[in-house]
């Protein structure tokens, strides 16, 4: 549930806590900020023996404030946080902002304890606080920079630092300016979904390196689309790979920047990698909002190739395309009425993606506006790009020159609804006149190739990912139950992996096909029990120390006999001995031996706060050699999973890649994913990885079969 932030993007009265009578304290710029801009906030500093601060009257203590504070600036030491916020609570005071940093372990959880309970709003601590341009209320300490200007783009940064850059660097105009800092209460959700209804926000910027609350965080960003507003998310620290120390393969192929990735993907939700693609998607965004069919390739692309690139150097615009090829982002494919029409109209351009027009000799036949607008036209197209040099240092001979194309592309924008992006190919700063030019027709112009591609494609938010109804299968409580037992016997043993009998019997619950199997203690018992499973089989170790058992010689296929399974068990203790003489040996594990033409993988790792995310791509040994793996949020309906699974190289090898297996059916093997995800919703909070390797997929029929599980517990 996100809380009400308007008292602290419009607050009435301002009291100011840690100003100083003698020093510049954090407080006393904020105050610098308010009284600079003629805020029409009514300010109240607190001192205890000055009578006036800056010129403002003071009151003595926070117990003196009037009725009614809708924000206190808490300008304090760490040390003094918690104190502060529960003198300001008893108060009545509804909201403040914390600067400090520097917290003892001891300090923050007190303050922490007492912001989670709170009914007051905290915002921080560790930040800058926030900026109102559209009401001239600074609540920022310390200076800012000059190229603020009031506008409809909003700013989110849990960085102080992010903020700055922003403030430095946008040339578009700002509405808000929010840093959350540590977040130890209000979180940027809080601040998105208040945005999402703010008339004067267009567009949203936001940079984070963690969310704490995704379903609040979705929700909001879902909220801001339903109000016709633009969303783009710069997630920094994304270089850790492993999310977790893990002993599936699935788990150790996977990273934290895999569950942003599918956070963002399943929520529609329009991601760059930089400050500059960031600056550049919100320069683009605050002027054509999002778009359906404009994007990067791949899951979550709201339509086809539609990216026309237009310039007047054959150089630039193959630059592009390249650019646009390593980004990922599609270009547009110009039919045969465009060919046509554009030979009408353009004589002597070359009616192809990207139109060089300067490679027109005949400049008087040239009809720049004219191609365009057959390119624009056509339901290929979804946004036109115009690479032209707009640097700040151009002679005044180019600006000349380039007034022609230029005048022709501002005529182009009048007659389409479709968008039209500027690119000057470098990232130098824009030539002051033509960026006024381009504007007020609509253009937006961005500066480098890379930023104002990767900003084009922020124009298309990824489609999120569609849930099917499904009906919860019956003894959906029961199993989870029964699963539940298993997991809290086997950890009063001290296991931290699951037995095999305990992870086939779960698997087994949730409809997920295993061939026979028990475990026996030794060669004799094997022998008495063989027939329960019967012959050809493969016998596997158990251990409670041993995660991938054919990696010491743990296993062995193919014992058709009980000769062969006397030796195999000797043949098993004996390799585990020489290659891990510290594992104790549970016994060992018979199973029906199950062939199948091709292996595949799946399984799961926890992913908290966000839940659990679920894999499946190419298995068997090589299963981290080959990285073919496809993933998503669980839960997953057998649609989801057949379409996880149609992106692999496994789903080219089903489909019947050069003939090599014949055509297979990927339902069975999408049911089993989806009945993996269910295991996983129900039980991730306490089975944190699961790996099936190898699934037996038999070509044509596609019936699967679990001959391997591995399941770690918390």
């Amino acid at each position: 549930m996100t809380r009400d932030v308007s008292s602290l993007i419009r607050p009435a009265t301002i009291a100011v806590v840690g100003a100083s009578a003698t020093k510049r304290a954090q407080g006393n710029a904020v105050i610098d900020n308010l009284l600079s801009r003629d805020c029409a906030s009514r300010v109240i500093p607190v001192h205890r023996s000055a009578g006036t601060i800056q010129g403002l009257a003071t009151v003595a203590a926070v117990e003196d404030l009037p009725d009614g504070v809708d924000l206190a600036i808490a300008s304090v030491p760490a040390t003094a946080a918690t104190e502060t916020a529960r003198a300001l609570q008893a108060r009545g005071v509804k909201s403040a902002i914390f600067f400090a940093a520097g917290f003892s372990r001891q300090d923050e959880a007190a303050f922490r304890s007492l912001a989670a309970a709170s009914v007051m709003n905290i915002h921080g601590p560790n930040c800058m606080g926030l900026i109102n341009l559209n009401d001239g209320l600074f609540l920022y300490p310390a200076t800012t920079s000059s190229k603020l200007r009031a506008g409809r783009v909003a700013f989110i940064a849990q960085s102080g630092s992010a903020a700055i850059t922003l403030m430095n660097s946008a040339e578009f105009g700002i509405s808000k300016i929010v840093t959350v800092g540590s977040e130890f209460q209000l979180t940027a959700a809080d601040y998105l979904d208040w945005l999402a209804t703010d008339d004067d926000t267009a567009a949203i910027g936001v940079v984070l390196e963690a969310i704490k609350d995704p379903d609040a965080f979705a929700r909001a960003a879902h909220r801001i689309y339903a109000n016709g507003k633009s969303l783009a998310v710069l997630k920094v620290g994304n270089s850790e790979v492993g999310s977790a120390a893990t002993l599936a393969h699935t788990g150790s192929m996977t990273s934290d920047a895999d569950t942003y990735r599918l956070f963002f993907e399943a929520n529609g939700i329009a991601t760059v990698g930089d400050y500059d693609e960031l600056n550049a998607a919100l320069e683009i965004l605050s002027r054509t909002g999002h778009r359906s069919g404009v994007g990067r390739q791949g899951a979550g692309r709201q339509g086809g190739g539609r990216l026309a690139i237009v310039g007047i150097s054959g150089g630039q615009t193959a630059l592009a395309c390249d650019v646009a090829a390593a980004a990922g982002v599609e270009l547009a494919r110009f039919s045969d009425t465009v060919v046509r029409r554009m030979g009408e109209v353009s004589p002597g351009t070359l009616a192809q993606n990207p139109i060089d027009f300067g490679s027109v000799v005949d400049e008087a036949a040239r009809d720049i506006a004219g191609a365009i607008g057959a390119v624009l036209d056509d339901d290929g197209t979804d946004v036109l790009v115009v690479i032209q040099d707009c640097q700040a240092g151009l002679h005044e001979k180019s600006l000349e020159s380039y007034a022609t194309p230029i005048d022709a592309y501002c005529r182009s924008a009048l007659g389409t609804s479709k968008p039209i992006v500027a690119i000057s190919a470098t990232s130098e700063p824009i030539h002051p006149d033509i960026r006024a030019k381009f504007e007020s027709h609509g253009i937006p112009i961005v500066s480098g190739l890379r930023e104002g591609i990767v900003g084009i494609a922020a124009i298309s938010r990824p489609r999120p990912r569609a849930l099917a109804d499904t009906p919860e299968p019956p003894g959906t409580p029961a199993r989870k139950a029964r699963a539940l037992s298993l997991i809290e016997d086997e950890l009063k043993r001290g296991r931290s992996q699951l037995t095999p009998e305990s992870c086939l019997e779960i698997l087994a619950a949730y409809g997920i096909p295993t061939p026979r199997s028990l475990v026996v203690a030794d060669a004799a018992e094997a022998l008495e029990r063989v027939s329960e499973v019967g012959f050809p089989l493969v016998v596997k170790v158990a251990s409670r120390d041993i995660a991938h058992r054919s990696e010491l010689g743990g296993v062995v296929l193919g014992v058709t006999d009980t000769d062969g399974l006397r030796a195999a068990v000797d043949r098993i203790a004996g390799n585990v001995a020489a290659a891990a003489p510290g594992a104790v040996i549970d016994g060992y594990e018979l199973q029906r031996e199950v062939r199948g033409d091709l292996e595949a993988v799946a399984g799961f790792v926890a992913s908290p706060p966000f839940g659990v995310k679920v894999m499946v791509g190419t298995g068997g040994t090589l299963v981290e050699l080959t990285g073919d793996l496809a993933m998503g949020l669980a839960p997953l309906t057998p649609a989801n999973a057949q379409a996880l699974i149609a992106s692999t190289k496994l789903g080219r090898r089903l489909d019947g890649y050069r003939n090599l297996v014949a055509r297979t059916d990927t339902r069975p093997l999408a049911e089993l994913v989806a009945n993996l995800s269910l295991l996983a919703r129900d039980l991730g909070d306490r089975i944190t990885s699961c790996d099936l390797n190898p699934v037996m997929v038999s070509a044509g029929s596609g019936e699967v079969a679990v001959v391997d599980v591995l399941m770690t517990v918390r």
